[in-house]
């Protein structure tokens, strides 16, 4: 059975360049909430779902921009922000797909880990959510 010291770590450098650049290219759902409450003017949170998937709950303040149908003059319209892409958690793809488009157009991008899954997990409310309709 392998082991974790079978493969050795690279130098101290290269490992924090390595994770460094991870951190330019990802954030997670306690970091994003913590935006939204303090400077939510300085991200716009892409939901990379379906409409209808959306539509059931989604992070709050979300827009909802599948990368099929990302362009950049939609993108345009939020301004001079950084983008944070998302879709269902750690099995799904979506919010990867989106950040590669988001990049390709030209625009600040970075996925936010976890997702849906992990907004939960955080214990972050979402909007549009069943218990919303009830509360409504």
């Amino acid at each position: 059975m392998p082991h974790a010291t079978d493969i050795p770590a690279p130098p101290a450098a290269e490992l924090a360049r390595h994770f460094r650049a991870r951190l330019a290219a990802e954030t997670d759902c306690s970091d994003v909430h913590a935006t939204l409450q303090a400077r939510p003017d300085a991200i716009v949170v892409v939901d990379t779902r379906s409409p209808e998937a959306f539509a059931a709950g989604h992070v709050p303040g979300a827009v909802n921009i599948p990368p099929a149908t990302m362009d950049a003059e939609t993108l345009a319209t939020h301004g001079d922000v950084l983008f944070v892409t998302y879709c269902w958690g750690p099995h799904c793809n979506g919010a990867t797909k989106g950040a590669a488009r988001i990049a390709e157009l030209g625009f600040p991008v970075k996925e936010m880990l976890g997702g849906i899954w992990g907004w939960e997990m955080e214990g972050f409310a979402l909007v549009g959510a069943p218990q919303d309709a009830v509360a409504s």
